[in-house]
């Protein structure tokens, strides 16, 4: 009965090595969306050298740029979701522990330091998106302006929230 147990340890400890599966699509998945991100920036001034319509340009550009960071904001998302599966359940990621240059957002000790640091890019992510539907709204009732305040204080507030956190996690971190 112990050499069975011991088999099934064996057997469950590298089950962990199916992260590498999400982990590599994460990375495929930033990958297309970085490329998705630069087609979103240069295709408006494709169009204006292929059209030579200034208006047009000037209408698409804003969205576009908007567009662009949302997809990159993302696509950032899955990295770091990929740096802190593997890191969490594979191994450390020794290059990232020795270079001082490597940002600490991309060293994940726990689970839930991974939540807070994608907690946070999923706020980024939804300020940008509400931006960007901002800009194509048209207001038709005193109530739609009621909505947006309301839409931009509660990103203020999400985002005060995660700054404060943040700060006060760093200070807690400076006196241990």
């Amino acid at each position: 009965m112990k050499q069975l147990e011991v088999i099934f340890e064996k057997f469950l400890w590298k089950s962990r090595l199916l992260v590498l599966i999400a982990v590599i699509s994460s990375l495929t998945a930033s990958l297309l969306l970085f490329i998705a991100g630069i087609y979103e920036i240069f295709y408006p001034v494709y169009k204006l050298f292929k059209t030579g319509d200034i208006v047009l340009f000037q209408k698409k550009i804003l969205p576009s740029v908007i567009g662009s960071l949302d997809l990159f904001l993302i696509a950032t998302f899955l990295i770091i979701f990929s740096l802190g599966l593997y890191e969490l359940f594979i191994s450390k990621i020794d290059p990232a522990e020795r270079d001082e240059r490597s940002s600490r957002i991309l060293i994940v000790r726990n689970l839930e330091d991974l939540k807070t640091k994608l907690g946070k890019i999923i706020v980024m992510v939804l300020s940008v998106y509400f931006f960007k539907q901002s800009i194509s709204f048209e207001f038709t009732k005193s109530q739609d302006f009621l909505f947006f305040g309301l839409g931009l204080v509660s990103i203020a507030l999400a985002l005060y929230l995660s700054h404060k956190e943040s700060h006060e996690s760093r200070k807690d971190h400076e006196n241990n």
